[in-house]
């Protein structure tokens, strides 16, 4: 979306929630993304104050996690599965929400994955596996 511009990206968000939080008009991304926002209370104040939120670091250290990767994160599940890549991704999602209950829930629990999957391409120079996420995934549902 923005690359390696963590400012700029930030400023996004902030501005998504700005133009939800006044009913103004979205497009579909910004839709995507303030619905996002809208299931994570606890991060909506963080956006309504810019400054704050350019400079807020969120490391482990600090005993926090990062809203806007974790709000990245449900865009990247929710992309997903609209285009249901990896193939079958949709159908363990469906699985696991007849399971769990909960669709919100069940991103959560597929960022775990995911998290995984990106953690070792990252430490490995490559891409992400999508057969190894999907393997993750399907043992999430039982199936694997």
């Amino acid at each position: 979306m923005f690359g390696n511009d963590r400012d700029s990206l930030r400023r996004y968000y902030c501005t998504i929630w700005e133009k939800a939080s006044a009913d103004q008009p979205l497009e579909p991304l910004e839709r995507l993304i303030a619905d996002i926002i809208r299931e994570h209370p606890e991060y909506q104040p963080i956006l309504r104050d810019l400054e704050s939120a350019l400079a807020s670091e969120y490391t482990p250290e600090m005993g926090q996690s990062n809203p806007f990767l974790h709000m990245g994160m449900h865009i990247a599940i929710q992309e997903q599965l609209s285009s249901d890549r990896p193939t079958g991704i949709l159908t363990v999602y469906q699985q696991l929400c007849q399971h769990l209950g909960d669709s919100h829930a069940v991103e959560h629990r597929m960022m775990d994955c995911l998290g995984e999957t990106l953690w070792e391409a990252q430490r490995s120079g490559r891409e992400p596996d999508e057969r190894a996420y999907l393997e993750r995934l399907r043992r999430l549902a039982g199936i694997g």
